[in-house]
């Protein structure tokens, strides 16, 4: 079974920095992309920022230049530096990895359980 944890949530003033990170674990084979998505309350889950096997990061426009993703293929791990933080970043943040098991024939989407963020003054 494979499990993705996040951690390194909290509570931080505008302007702030937070650095999330997750790891997955488990009978895995092979990660493709990974990413962080994030959902406030009342509004649609969207992405933030996404990073191939190879590196290739894609970003939400509202969080580029400010927003940096980052991944350990040894460790099956993901981090987002967020810095410069602002209320509206405020949101669920959950990481998402397409992951082959050692058993699987296809890549699989899994999901971590979620981790808050809040800015706030």
């Amino acid at each position: 079974q494979v499990q993705l944890v996040e951690s390194g949530g909290g509570l931080v003033q505008p302007g702030g920095s937070l650095r999330l990170s997750c790891a997955a674990s488990g009978s895995i084979l092979s990660i493709a992309t990974m990413g962080w998505h994030r959902q406030a309350p009342g509004k649609q889950r969207e992405l933030v920022a996404s990073i191939t096997s190879r590196g290739m990061t894609k970003y939400s426009d509202s969080v580029v230049g400010r927003f940096t993703i980052s991944r350990d293929n040894v460790k099956n791990t993901v981090a987002l530096q967020m810095n410069n933080l602002k209320p509206e970043d405020t949101a669920v943040y959950s990481c998402n990895g397409l992951i082959l098991e050692r058993t699987g024939t296809t890549y699989r989407s899994y999901w971590g359980q979620g981790t808050q963020v809040s800015v706030s003054s």
